[in-house]
């Protein structure tokens, strides 16, 4: 059986540049930063208050109180991204029910609701107290089974935990399933809840910046003077389909999905490797016929820590030294979206390629050693875009990378 193409016909975004997608392109144009201070968090006994600031969703309008209990926030979020990219992809409830569509998500904790469960039966031990709702938040799938249970999908229906390449593995995985010819389609993507609690342990290793003072100019990737991440998140969601399948019923094809690769260092829980991000960059490179000079853009992962970025730059100076290539992170802007950064940034990358541009690496006014070499997009590029590579590591040593091509109709497509 030939190998099915697989392409984006529909995206979703809540994030702290933006709750749309015309928001969000114009924040990542424009360089606009959502990083700000959670006062609560010094309160709670975190070392940094630093965090993106990411809204709210206001569900009652749009959902029965039902469907609402079960939701954790972080699949609140991914709710509100998956509706806006199937309203993109043109598929309403009654092609839903009519259609078999999977759903892949990439989501590793949910918090919030632990934590409430076991202050409510310190409170009152009595388990019947404590109702449906919070079951169903506190599962590490709480996003795939609220998101199936919504929108009324039949095909595959599982969570990716695989720290913060969850989002990129999601959409990977969703990609071999079609190019396999064993779904059509998946809603694949990625979530993060931003609650206090979420991030505390998280906090405790000491990895956030502790530039408190100076919310915008705290996340630095690959700049000399980064001292650690931002924590962020929302969600992002992707309609992949197989490309002859979205032609036959008009869809509008926002991009290709065209390679996909991957890796595990391993050696220690939370040490990075250059040559883990190598090996799966050159597979996702592999898988989609091309090289380092066919590659206009890396989304790099850089999170703006002195060692996650420091290898992360060997690998891309080894595979990208005096090519083309331009290379950003977008989390200067962000914040590090963690679970949910894989496929937001895969969200990020397409927009850039629809709109012509390479969002700026903000905050990077000095160069280090391992740098120095790189070919940073340190102001917005305005160019067409033909191929992308979006990578995303995670703790355990896991490591993604997906890589994207424009789709450009009669030619040659």
């Amino acid at each position: 059986m030939t190998e099915r193409r697989v392409v984006i016909t529909g995206m979703g975004i809540w994030s702290c540049i933006g709750t749309s997608k015309e928001e969000v392109a114009e924040s990542l144009r424009t360089g606009r930063i959502g990083i700000g201070n959670d006062p609560s968090r010094l309160e709670y006994g975190y070392q940094s208050d630093l965090t993106g600031v990411v809204p709210e969703p206001e569900l009652k309008p749009l959902l029965h109180r039902r469907l609402r209990a079960g939701l954790s926030q972080e699949a609140a979020f991914a709710f509100m991204a998956s509706k806006e990219a199937f309203e993109q992809a043109g598929m309403d409830e009654e092609y839903r029910l009519n259609h078999e569509i999977g759903v892949i998500f990439g989501n590793d904790s949910s918090a919030k609701a632990i934590i409430e469960t076991d202050r409510a039966l310190v409170r009152r031990p009595d388990t019947a107290l404590l109702g449906s709702g919070l079951i169903f938040q506190s599962m590490n799938s709480t996003v795939n089974m609220n998101m199936s249970s919504i929108f009324q999908l039949r095909g595959i229906n599982f969570s990716v935990s695989a720290a913060c390449a969850s989002g990129s593995h999601s959409v990977g995985l969703g990609y071999l399933l079609i190019k396999q010819g064993l779904q059509d389609t998946v809603l694949c993507g990625g979530a993060q809840e931003v609650n206090t609690f979420a991030m505390s342990s998280f906090d405790a290793l000491g990895v956030f910046s502790k530039r408190v003072g100076e919310p915008l100019k705290a996340s630095r990737p690959f700049d000399r003077d980064r001292d650690g991440l931002v924590p962020s998140g929302g969600a992002a969601a992707l309609v992949l389909e197989d490309y002859d399948h979205a032609v036959q019923r008009g869809a509008t094809i926002l991009a290709e999905v065209a390679g996909y690769g991957f890796s595990s260092n391993g050696g220690g829980i939370s040490d990075p490797s250059s040559d883990g991000s190598v090996i799966a960059m050159t597979r996702a490179m592999e898988m989609a016929g091309v090289t380092p000079a066919d590659i206009d853009y890396v989304s790099a992962h850089a999170t703006s820590t002195p060692q996650g970025d420091r290898f992360e730059a060997l690998a891309l100076d080894r595979l990208f030294h005096g090519q083309r290539a331009f290379i950003s992170s977008t989390k200067g802007m962000t914040g590090h979206e963690c679970w949910m950064a894989g496929a937001s940034e895969l969200v990020y990358c397409t927009l850039m390629m629809q709109h012509g541009f390479v969002a700026p690496n903000v905050n990077f006014e000095n160069p280090d050693e391992d740098t120095a070499a790189l070919n940073l997009a340190t102001k917005t590029v305005e160019m067409p875009l033909r191929t992308v590579l979006s990578n995303s590591f995670g703790f355990g040593g896991t490591n993604s990378a997906v890589v994207l091509r424009s789709y450009l109709p009669g030619n040659g497509e």
